[in-house]
């Protein structure tokens, strides 16, 4: 007997087995190898792979011969799926817009036999369908289309009990802002998809951040780490009604608000009225609707004072107390004349020029620096290029193009040069917060992650000289109506004539007011804004900032303050302006 007979079989034997036992065979020898060199691992790595191959293969046959249908339905389902996004959340945790759970309408139109029956039932109870449109769906030869998204779970009844073959249901995430309006114009909205269309909802796509590791696995929000803002919702909700309570009684066209913490460069707060609700955003595309604090672009008037009495005193050509004559009331460059709004007629000191809110003692202290001085520091003040946020929304300023002598005059007072008011309200509080350019952000960040990008602009003792003059505008000047007792308020009013067809309107202000809080180690930034604000009986007709949005600023101030964790000081406070005192500055003596 053959050595292969003695083994129990014969070659002829084997060659003439079923495919099963041959393979089965091929298998013992493959562990009879692993055996032979004592590695019993490599014949279980190869039979798992093996396994992994076989299950990859039966995969892919089975979606290459599955009905187009149903290919449709996965595809669809699958979007739904990969659409979840992350909770937003406020500064405290609370939310501000999530998903939830909800059913969409589908159909078939290769398995429907009667389409003007369908389209008959389905538009029975579900009447907001249009009838033509579905019948013409139905009419295809397409394998899947929607009938109708995200329905209530009694119409899902209704329609399930219509027993119609081909129309199904496919599960999706819907987003709901549970708060109304509330952050709008921060927030943004998602689409029907669950796609961000606008605000930080934007942003969550831009970064990725919607779907759990890039990979289609977040079947829910509560799959995804939370996108956490710096607003406080409380605060959020607070500004927006005294905007309104304002856009009323000034029977402006528009109003817009916001705080900021100088330090971190955080958006404790942000408002534009008119505004929309993100659940039903069809009134965000009206051209009302826009955020004015990113979008929008203005002249912000004598607020801009503040930057051209830095610019002066950082760039040596003026102190604390330098002087400047305003004698005459006006100046004029070349046919152009400037006059001075509330005109003294006598010399002024740097102090008084911001206190009087002179335009000749800014023109002047902006042409001791030049044309050139001059855009070099609002460009390093972030003034003249577009500024970049976590919001895909923001507008470049309009900057003059050809800049000379006297578009530094008129810009020096506020005038000729439109930004948007939140790089503006950066820039002031770099001047306040010892001199720190701090990009705005709405992610809640530490102190220790703003410093880490900020930019120094100004020196710190300037920044002191800035803090101080602005608490006197709040003690003896046009901020007065927003100095909140308590509070050391500084501040500064800005009223500009709208420019409507190429010319100033005499008649239309875009009035500011720009406040910080405490003016020895300020805190946070306050900024309310009026678009075309009326007269009053209590202002005797005025429209000027300091009737409407000085007002306001002060009631923000007052209604925040508390919530934000400042407590008011009312014992009087010792030396809060060390090195004006120490330079016998005007105010101090």
């Amino acid at each position: 007997m053959s050595e292969m007979q003695q083994q129990g079989g014969s070659a002829t034997d084997e060659a003439e087995a079923p495919a099963p036992a041959r393979r089965m065979g091929w298998l013992r020898d493959v562990f009879r190898m692993s055996g032979e060199k004592s590695q019993p691992r490599v014949g279980l790595v190869i039979l798992g792979f093996s396994a992994l191959f076989i299950a990859i293969t039966g995969r892919l046959v089975m979606l290459a011969t599955m009905p187009n249908e149903q290919v449709g339905l996965r595809r669809a389902t699958s979007t739904a799926i990969s659409a979840a996004r992350p909770d937003i959340v406020d500064r405290s945790g609370t939310v501000l817009a999530t998903d939830i759970r909800t059913v969409s309408v589908f159909a078939e139109p290769r398995k429907i036999l009667d389409k003007d029956e369908a389209t008959e039932l389905l538009t029975a109870v579900l009447p907001d369908l249009d009838a033509k449109e579905l019948r013409d769906k139905l009419a295809t030869k397409k394998g899947f289309v929607w009938v109708k998204r995200e329905i209530t779970p009694r119409q899902q009844g209704e329609v399930h009990r219509l027993g119609i073959p081909g129309v199904g249901f496919v599960p999706e995430n819907k987003r709901v802002y549970p708060n109304g309006p509330a952050a709008a114009h921060v927030l943004g909205f998602a689409s029907v998809d669950n796609v961000g269309i606008a605000g930080i909802e934007k942003y969550i796509d831009s970064k990725g951040l919607q779907d759990l590791n890039g990979a289609g696995l977040a079947i829910q929000a509560s799959d995804l780490k939370p996108v956490q803002l710096s607003i406080d919702l409380r605060v959020q909700h607070l500004v927006r009604d005294e905007l309104l309570k304002g856009l009323e009684k000034y029977r402006a066209i528009a109003a817009a608000g916001a705080i900021m913490d100088v330090n971190t460069g955080e958006i404790i707060a942000l408002v534009s009225l008119p505004d929309y609700d993100p659940g039903n955003p069809v009134e965000a595309q009206e051209k009302d609707r826009i955020n004015r604090m990113n979008v929008g672009v203005y002249e912000m008037g004598s607020t801009f004072k503040a930057l051209t009495i830095a610019m002066a005193l950082d760039s040596g050509k003026a102190n604390i107390n330098s002087s400047y004559s305003t004698a005459g009331g006006m100046m004029r460059f070349g046919r152009q004349v400037i006059k001075e709004y509330h005109g003294t007629g006598r010399t002024l000191t740097v102090p008084e020029v911001f206190l009087h809110s002179s335009n000749m003692g800014s023109i002047k202290m902006a042409l001791s620096v030049g044309v050139e001085g001059h855009k070099a520091f609002l460009k390093k003040m972030m003034q003249l290029d577009r500024m970049q946020t976590e919001l895909p929304e923001s507008a470049a300023p309009i900057v003059p193009q050809r800049w000379g002598e006297i578009n530094t005059a008129t810009i020096a007072f506020g005038h000729g040069l439109a930004v948007a008011p939140i790089q503006a309200m950066a820039a002031v509080a770099a001047l306040v917060n010892g001199g720190n350019l701090i990009t705005p952000t709405f992610l809640k960040r530490s102190e220790e992650e703003a410093r880490a990008g900020a930019v120094r602009v100004i020196k710190p003792e300037t920044s002191e000289a800035m803090r101080f003059i602005m608490r006197i505008n709040g003690e003896k000047g046009s901020a007065r109506k927003a100095d909140v007792p308590g509070y050391f308020v500084g501040g500064k009013t800005g009223t500009a004539e709208k420019v409507i067809n190429g010319r100033y309107a005499k008649n239309k202000n875009f009035t500011t007011f720009t406040a910080i809080a405490p003016s020895d180690k300020p805190k946070y930034l306050f900024l309310a804004i009026y678009d075309e604000p009326k007269g009053y009986a209590e202002s005797g007709g005025y429209s000027t900032a300091a009737w409407n949005a000085g007002v306001t600023t002060g009631r923000l101030i007052e209604r925040a303050a508390p919530l934000l964790g400042l407590p008011p000081r009312f014992e009087p406070l010792v030396a809060p302006f060390p090195l004006m005192a120490r330079l016998g500055a005007w105010g101090t003596r």
